[in-house]
């Protein structure tokens, strides 16, 4: 436990170094002043504290993306596995792993990225709850005007330490006005939770729906179950780790467009959609097992070729569709040789 705590110290360190170096850096280029009541400074070493975690973790996201390309190329060897040991799960399981061993696939690099990103997230969390505490011990790195200029940072109005859910206790600490506070904060949430549905959109339809029932159950927690719990849990985040939500989500719109684009699915890749509603629907089987004829009327004339039925008999609409026409001159089809002049 002590371990854990030393190493979430570490952390929250490097996180306060890399905002302070962009916020630093953004402080010479910027005027000292809000615009649109916005603080640009903090809200741009936000933004670039994205792109720098994202720049870190970027060659594992490729192989992120390789590990699901690789796990699609034995899609078909898994089911044929999954089919052969059903019911033997141990055995199926010996097998799987042996499978993956012999095709240097590895399942849990598929989730590495998000794992490791999960501690900078909490991170981030924690650093602007410690901010929007006011007259707190210096930590992290961080010097007393920073940390002042830090609290007092807002986006158009709302200090980014601020919560949909601040209590009026923390608004008044904060400056902040409540009614402000919860337009912007909303606002962001919808923001953030579109940007996580279009993002695991985009992944879903490149790869496509899997087979397995587990797998398919998984991506739709994904797409559906994560954005609508950020309805609820959006409102616990402090404005300035929504920020970084969003523009994480931007960021991996881009970086997986260019990813999915150079590293397309297998042509083997087992691919699914959804059912649609009503199923597909049943044809009756032609009456005495006998292929149906294409046949009908262009242009006056009959067309296709007459369809035998079980006794070996022309059917009655085919011998309607063949009879001459009213007025017509009958034609003897038992009438033989050259015609008398």
């Amino acid at each position: 436990m002590k371990l854990l705590s030393e190493l979430m110290a570490g952390l929250y360190w490097t996180i306060s170094q890399i905002l302070l170096f962009w916020h630093g850096l953004w402080d010479k280029v910027l005027p000292d002043k809000a615009i649109l009541g916005t603080n640009w400074q903090w809200i741009l070493a936000i933004v670039f504290l994205v792109i720098t975690i994202r720049v870190v973790l970027f060659p594992i996201f490729v192989k992120q993306i390789k590990s699901q390309r690789a796990m699609q190329a034995i899609q078909p060897k898994m089911k044929e596995l999954q089919d052969k040991h059903k019911g033997d799960r141990e055995t199926m399981q010996k097998e799987l792993m042996e499978l993956y061993r012999k095709e240097k696939v590895n399942p849990l690099m598929g989730c590495l990225p998000m794992f490791l990103q999960v501690p900078v997230f909490l991170s981030l969390f924690h650093v602007l709850r410690w901010i929007s505490g006011r007259d707190k011990p210096m930590l992290y790195g961080w010097t007393k005007p920073l940390y002042d200029s830090a609290a007092d940072a807002r986006l158009f109005g709302v200090p980014i330490p601020a919560k949909f859910s601040s209590s009026a206790a923390e608004l008044t600490l904060l400056g902040a006005n409540g009614l402000t506070v919860k337009i912007v904060a909303a606002t962001l949430v919808l923001i953030m939770m579109l940007t996580t549905f279009l993002t695991s959109r985009q992944m879903i339809l490149k790869t496509g729906w899997s087979a397995e029932p587990q797998q398919r159950m998984i991506q739709k927690l994904m797409l559906y179950g994560i954005p609508v719990s950020l309805l609820i849990s959006g409102g616990l985040f402090p404005l300035g780790v929504i920020i970084y939500w969003v523009i994480n989500n931007l960021v991996s719109l881009g970086q997986q467009a260019w990813v999915l684009h150079k590293y397309p699915p297998p042509p083997n890749a087992l691919k699914t959609t959804k059912p649609a509603a009503g199923g597909a629907k049943k044809t009756r089987p032609a009456a005495g097992g006998a292929k149906k004829a294409v046949s009908g009327r262009a242009n006056g004339k009959v067309t296709g070729k007459p369809s035998v039925g079980k006794a070996g008999t022309t059917p009655a609409i085919e011998r309607r569709a063949a009879a001459p026409k009213p007025g017509a001159k009958p034609v003897n089809p038992k009438k033989s040789g050259p015609s008398k002049r």
